[in-house]
C-alpha cells in the first residue's frame, strides 16, 4: 500500500510506513480477500510491505511469515519517492527505473535481482503444496516473478498500483500460470479511490 515519502540526505536505508490512504487501502485489500481461503501470509521485511500484509493476516488469525528474498530492488535506497511522482518530475530517474539501471539509484542489478526474487517465490511455493498464499511485495517483484512467468526480459514492464492483486498458480511439476494482472476492484469500487 501507499508508504510515506521520504527524501533523501539521511544515509540510512528509508523504510517508510504507510500514508493513512495506505492504511485504508491495506483494509480494502484484507476485506476483498476476506471470503478467500488463505492459509498463510508472507511479506517483504519492508515496513510498507508488512503494514499491508497485518489486516491479511489478521482476519485470518495467522501470523506473517517475512521472507528476504522478496523484498525491493532499491531497499538500500535513502529515500523513497512515490512512482507516479518519478514519473512525472524526473524523467532521468524514470528512465533509470525503468531500463534496470538500478544501481545508480542504490539497487542492485535487475538480473542479481530477478534471480534472488525468482529463488524466493519458489522456496514459497514449495513450501506450501496445495496451499493459497499471498505474498505482500513491491512493484518490481511483482514485475520480476510475473515477467518470469510470462518471458518477459524487461526489469519493469508494467507499473502495479498500490495495493493492486496479482495472480499464479504454481503446479508441482515447475508450470507457472498469471491468472490476474493489477487488480484494482477492491480499491475503484469505493468513492474513496486512495
Amino acid at each position: 500500500a501507499e508508504p510515506v515519502r521520504i527524501e533523501s540526505g539521511s544515509g540510512v536505508p528509508a523504510d517508510p510506513p504507510l500514508t493513512d490512504a495506505g492504511r485504508r487501502q491495506a483494509e480494502r485489500l484484507a476485506d476483498w480477500l476476506a471470503a478467500e481461503s488463505i492459509d498463510v501470509v508472507y511479506s517483504s521485511p519492508q515496513r510498507r510491505a508488512r503494514e499491508t500484509a497485518a489486516p491479511i493476516a489478521a482476519t485470518r488469525d495467522l501470523e506473517v511469515v517475512v521472507e528476504p528474498g522478496i523484498v525491493e530492488f532499491d531497499v538500500h535506497a535513502d529515500h523513497y519517492i512515490p512512482v507516479d511522482e518519478i514519473r512525472r518530475t524526473d524523467p532521468e530517474q524514470w528512465q533509470a527505473m525503468i531500463t534496470g539501471e538500478w544501481e545508480t539509484l542504490g539497487g542492485e542489478s535487475p538480473a542479481e535481482f530477478r534471480a534472488r526474487v525468482v529463488a524466493a517465490m519458489d522456496g514459497i511455493i514449495a513450501a506450501n503444496p496445495g496451499r493459497r498464499v499471498a505474498a505482500v511485495c513491491h512493484g518490481g517483484v511483482v514485475n520480476a516473478v510475473l515477467g518470469t512467468v510470462l518471458g518477459i526480459e524487461a526489469p519493469l514492464w508494467f507499473d502495479p498500483h498500490y495495493t493492486s492483486l496479482s495472480r499464479i498458480v504454481a503446479s508441482r511439476s515447475g508450470v507457472r500460470s498469471v491468472v490476474s494482472l493489477n487488480e484494482r476492484s477492491h480499491l475503484d469500487g469505493t468513492r474513496d479511490r486512495d
